[in-house]
Order: C-alpha cells, then sequence, then structure tokens
C-alpha cells in the first residue's frame, strides 16, 4: 500500500514552550501532550483527526541554526501546511507579517503559497491548493516555471474568500479533463 499522506512532523526547537506558543498563536495548533516538564510538546492542528501533527523536542538555547541548505549541508527546507479557504490563508498572511515571520508568497499556478520561519529559523509554507475542477491549463502552466508573486486580493476576486481548497488533491486532473 503507497503512502497516503503526511501525518506529523518532529522538530528539535531551542525552547519548546516558545516554539508551541508560536504554532498555535499562528497556526492555531493546539497542545495535547507535553513530557519532561514541557521539554517535548505534541501539538493537533485545528480539526485533524491524527494523533498528533507536530512534535516539538527541545534541545536547549545554546542549540546552532540548522545548517540545511548552508555550504552544501543536506537536511529539510520546509514544511508545508494547507488551509480550507483563501480567507484563513490571508488571517495567517497577517498573524505572520505581525510577527514579522513572513518571509516571502508565491503563486505557483496551482498552490497559493505563504512562507515563513518559526522561532529557530526553521522554514515552514501555508498553502491553499486550487480545487480540482477550477484548474485550468494556464494555472498548470504557471506552477512549471518560476513562481509568481502571490496577489491574494486578486485570488479571492478570481476564487471567492470562502472556496474550500483542494485539500491535497489539486495535482490531480478533474474528473472530466
Amino acid at each position: 500500500m503507497p503512502v497516503q499522506r503526511l501525518n506529523h512532523v518532529v522538530l528539535y526547537v531551542r525552547n519548546a514552550r516558545s516554539t508551541a506558543d508560536f504554532y498555535r498563536d499562528v497556526l492555531g495548533f493546539r497542545v495535547i501532550n507535553e513530557f519532561g516538564g514541557g521539554a517535548a510538546i505534541f501539538m493537533q492542528a485545528p480539526d485533524s483527526t491524527n494523533d498528533h501533527d507536530l512534535g516539538l523536542f527541545e534541545i536547549g538555547a545554546g542549540a546552532g541554526p540548522s545548517p540545511a541548505g548552508g555550504g552544501g549541508a543536506v537536511g529539510m527546507y520546509h514544511i508545508a501546511w494547507e488551509v480550507d479557504t483563501l480567507a484563513e490563508l490571508d488571517r495567517i498572511r497577517g498573524l505572520l507579517a505581525d510577527r514579522g515571520a513572513l518571509v516571502g508568497a508565491s503563486d505557483h499556478g496551482t498552490t497559493k503559497a505563504l512562507y515563513a520561519h518559526d522561532p529557530d529559523g526553521l522554514e515552514f509554507e501555508v498553502s491553499w491548493l486550487l480545487p480540482a475542477d477550477r484548474i485550468t491549463d494556464a494555472d498548470r502552466s504557471a506552477g512549471a516555471g518560476r513562481p509568481l508573486p502571490l496577489d491574494l486580493v486578486r485570488e479571492q476576486t478570481r476564487f471567492g474568500a470562502d472556496l474550500p481548497g483542494g485539500v491535497g488533491v489539486s495535482h490531480r486532473a478533474p474528473a472530466n479533463a
């Protein structure tokens, strides 16, 4: 049986509690379990049915930055979280900007994405996926090259602020294609 979806991510962080506060305040995650006086914190995304979606393991204030991508070091570039609507993506954009955590916003054609850094500088993406039945050839080709700047006002005008996104299916061709 092939892999179906990502179940959870575990991050090594300097301070688990402050990182948990960040993910709670910005993405709405909730703490579901703690161990070792908060040295390990497990969190769940809103409406998730997973046991946990994010694990935070504290390794201390003296920990250096992740070397991933720098100086030819391997490692994970970022993780991506999906939201249901463009209105939610816009709301999170404001929260990230207010915290100084927003580092980019891209239109990948079928995916509208924000990029941010958490308190330890680890990058994550928050994205909205076009519903499969709304994807055009122009959307498919827009994601083939260099990403375009994200214009959330234009996208909300085009699709509506509250249209449910593709929720992991935008890469599939519409049934009538």
